[in-house]
């Protein structure tokens, strides 16, 4: 066991029995997860990797073998069904024409693999925090859906259709009751502005509710509480070229966040990043439904390591030091809100745990990553909900690989004791 540190659109629904059918007479189709025994179409299924060592009191097992472009998607919320059977990763494979991206559902614990559906690709997924997976997906005929499958049995539906043109940026984000869907948005041509869209999914409608020249990378967030508002992240001094190509993310003043009315799209700034801290990192998170916001810092001067780079803030108050002793740089929060998963920024990248309420901290384990600027080479770990495991992404093995974590027993009581 590891020691702990005291510091602070609508559409017609897709049944299983047309899904199963779809599979099997064509690779770009989907397959319902189904309950046990589990029904593999040929072709879609995955065989996960070993299972390593304990490493800190820790069972990892390679989830992926595969040498595609994979991820398990991003930290800030787990990519889980509601009672954590089931997690999804996406990733990129060559075989495939207009929905180039899988998405891959797994069965924790018996590791077993299939195919939910094809996607565009990482751009507008999201999840709600009932486990509700949302993707889109070309028709092939000129649309672009918006698709949502409830991880729980698989099935996807429609929700809502749009002309098939660029559109969603960011990830996209689900507000807690199911009817607003959002996302980032170029709305110049130049790439001079950018904005974030709202999509009624009662009424079949959408617009965009905010325009800004640096929310070019804007994480939309619903919060999972009963304020309907989306944390954004604003990278001032970010710029593009006007054919698209990016020349810097984020200009000297740094990134900070603001909060986001929704539908009314009314701003509220937030007192982090430069003049009140140092900069962003551009991780974040919603602490559960509490109102407050865990984020990362750049972890210098006031909030170099030793003194705290994690903090907490919410709208109308001062940011907090949330806990110390790590280089916090990538932030998730389980969906219960009493758990945070951040990777400490140096080698070996160790995953840390702790609780963003007593700040008590300790390592699962090691990613044993090598970063470099592919995404998929981050770990972005995040928990499942029932606190077992730690999803995680590594190149440990000389390629980028997900992987799950047992969460040793006894750590999370510990990390939540007063």
């Amino acid at each position: 066991m590891s020691t702990t540190n005291d510091r602070t659109g609508r559409g017609r629904p897709v049944s299983r029995r047309t899904v199963l059918g779809g599979l099997a007479a064509g690779a770009a189709g989907a397959v319902g997860l189904g309950r046990a025994p589990w029904v593999l179409a040929a072709g879609a299924a995955a065989k996960s990797g070993p299972v390593e060592p304990k490493d800190a009191g820790a069972e990892i097992r390679q989830v992926t073998t595969e040498e595609y472009y994979q991820s398990n998607i991003y930290c800030e919320v787990p990519y889980c069904s509601r009672h954590s059977r089931y997690f999804v990763y996406v990733r990129s494979n060559p075989n495939l024409k207009g929905n180039r991206s899988e998405v891959m559902a797994v069965e924790l614990g018996t590791w077993r693999q299939e195919r939910l559906d094809v996607t565009t690709g990482l751009g507008g997924v999201a999840i709600s925090p009932a486990g509700v997976f949302y993707y889109l997906k070309r028709t092939g005929d000129g649309h672009l859906d918006l698709m949502r499958a409830d991880l729980e049995d698989g099935t996807p539906e429609r929700v809502y259709r749009r002309k098939d043109e660029r559109w969603i940026r960011s990830l996209g984000t689900i507000s807690p009751d199911g009817r607003w869907y959002a996302g980032g948005v170029r709305a110049a041509d130049d790439w001079s502005l950018f904005g974030i869209v709202l999509v009624d999914l009662r009424n079949g409608t959408e617009r965009v509710i905010d325009r800004d020249p640096f929310i070019l990378n804007p994480h939309p967030q619903f919060d999972p509480g009963p304020r309907q508002r989306l944390m954004i992240q604003h990278n001032r001094g970010g710029t593009f070229t006007p054919d698209g190509k990016l020349e810097r993310l984020v200009g000297e003043q740094g990134a900070t966040l603001y909060v986001l009315s929704a539908p009314g799209g009314t701003r509220t700034e937030l007192p982090v990043g430069k003049p009140h801290t140092t900069s962003c990192t551009g991780h974040e998170a919603w602490i559960g439904t509490t109102g407050e916001m865990l984020l990362t810092v750049s972890a210098r001067g006031d909030y170099a390591p030793d003194n705290g780079n994690l903090l907490a803030v919410r709208a109308g108050g001062r940011a907090r030091v949330a806990a110390a002793g790590y280089r916090f740089n990538h932030v998730g929060v389980s969906r219960c809100g009493r758990v945070f998963s951040c990777d400490d920024w140096r080698p070996p990248y160790r995953i840390v745990l702790g609780s963003p309420h007593t700040g008590r901290t300790a390592v699962v384990c090691e990613s044993g990553t090598q970063p470099d600027r592919s995404q998929r080479t981050h770990p972005h770990a995040y928990l499942t909900p029932d606190l077992k495991w730690v999803i995680f992404n590594s190149n440990r093995s000389g390629f980028p690989h997900v992987y799950a974590a047992r969460v040793p027993e006894g750590m999370i009581d510990e990390l939540l004791a007063a």
